[in-house]
């Protein structure tokens, strides 16, 4: 999929990016690769695949114990905030 030089332009746009007259064609080749390596991946058949939770057989993820290994340091970190209550962080109101 081939994308044009407006679509890149409003691409940029809403990623907030300011792109310089030679970075257009560089940024409309790459994207336009991605795209056609994504319509790849579209076509390939995957009716009857069933999802894997690991790539290798027989394998599964070693996960490590759940263990607290941090101190509980709220109260210091309170210490240095502005306005406290109850525990929590009393912030200006910023939705009407």
């Amino acid at each position: 999929m081939a994308l044009t030089r407006e679509q890149i332009e409003s691409i940029a746009h809403l990623a907030r990016l300011q792109l310089q007259e030679s970075e257009i064609p560089v940024y409309q080749q790459s994207l336009s690769s991605i795209l056609d390596f994504v319509s790849q991946l579209d076509r390939a058949e995957t009716q009857g695949v069933e999802p894997m939770a690991h790539p290798l057989p027989g394998l599964a993820q070693r996960l490590r114990p759940d263990v607290v290994t941090e101190r509980d340091a709220h109260e210091r970190y309170q210490a240095n905030a502005p306005q406290v209550e109850a525990g929590l962080y009393l912030v200006p109101k910023v939705i009407e």
